[in-house]
């Protein structure tokens, strides 16, 4: 009788490491960065798959719907992480990109046992935040395996809810609830099973792209700069206006002064200065274009 861990490569020993606990401090540091250089070539046999995602999920906004992401332990953490990021970020709504971990929200800070083994628990989490066709939920889990993402997977495609599943092994169990796909194989870690390694540095590097490149495609960015970030303290007005002046060639004290017409509305004041237009125009071009700026000067 075998375990049933024995097929998953993120529960294998690592050749490479058997005698970590004999090297110098030095030696391990770059035992472990080598290791780590082994997660972006993973991630990159996998391209097509998380394009598919990034599509996916923009469809999603651009129909009003959210983006879910379901997980255990280190998994859920790194979901929740993503989807707290979205705000400051983007300009989101809380309510846009949400992160839901298997125990509550007292599993960010505490393991809570078995919970990631209840099954009906990954159903009843999404019923309870009112999951419908229009979203689309991202389940994500090391070992492919997890009950609870499994359960919240299975449930959000019964209701004809497009899916995503991440996972760190090949043929993963959780692959079969998802729409897309995404397995990133990075090999065993350099502690045999510890999947907050290189498991989960491959799936918040899978993430980074998933939110920042469909926010992309619905037009929160213009070139490379964040154009719908809100100015909420005093570094993010700063930053602000550092946007304006690099999206327009324009100096310090006219993206200042646009920006405080506009209240700070970053993509309204860039359009004032590109086009020299007033306010109201700028504003008009702005919502006709859907939030757009490349069209809205067009």
């Amino acid at each position: 009788m075998t375990n049933i861990l024995d097929k998953l490569s993120t529960e294998k020993r690592n050749l490479e490491t058997e005698n970590l606990d004999k090297l110098s401090t030095l030696e391990m540091v770059t035992l472990m960065n080598n290791e780590d250089k082994k997660v972006s070539a993973a991630i990159e046999r996998v391209l097509p798959d998380i394009a598919l995602g990034v599509d996916a999920i923009a469809e999603a906004f651009q129909m009003g719907g959210r983006l879910i992401y379901t997980g255990a332990g280190t998994s859920g953490r790194l979901g929740i992480l993503d989807a707290s990021e979205c705000p400051p970020t983007f300009g989101t709504e809380p309510e846009m990109v949400v992160g839901i971990i298997a125990g509550g929200l007292k599993a960010m800070t505490k393991a809570v046992e078995k919970s990631e083994d209840n099954f009906e628990a990954g159903c009843e989490d999404l019923k309870k935040i009112k999951l419908s066709s229009k979203d689309i939920v991202c389940g994500i889990s090391a070992s492919g395996r997890t009950p609870y993402v499994k359960g919240g997977l299975k449930y959000a495609r019964e209701i004809n809810c497009k899916t995503i599943a991440i996972s760190n092994n090949l043929n993963a169990e959780i692959s079969q609830y998802g729409d897309i796909k995404i397995e990133v194989d990075c090999g065993p870690e350099i502690l045999t099973g510890s999947t907050r390694l290189k498991s989960g540095t491959a799936q918040k590097m899978v993430l980074n792209m998933l939110t920042t490149l469909s926010m992309v495609k619905i037009g929160k960015v213009y070139k490379n700069l964040m154009v719908d970030v809100k100015a909420t303290n005093e570094k993010l007005v700063e930053r602000t206006k550092k946007i304006v002046m690099e999206a327009t060639n324009c100096n310090y004290k006219t993206a200042e002064e646009i920006l405080k017409i506009t209240n700070f509305n970053v993509k309204v004041a860039i359009v004032m200065i590109i086009l020299n237009c007033n306010y109201d125009e700028a504003k008009n071009r702005i919502d006709n274009s859907k939030g757009y700026i490349r069209k809205a000067i067009q």
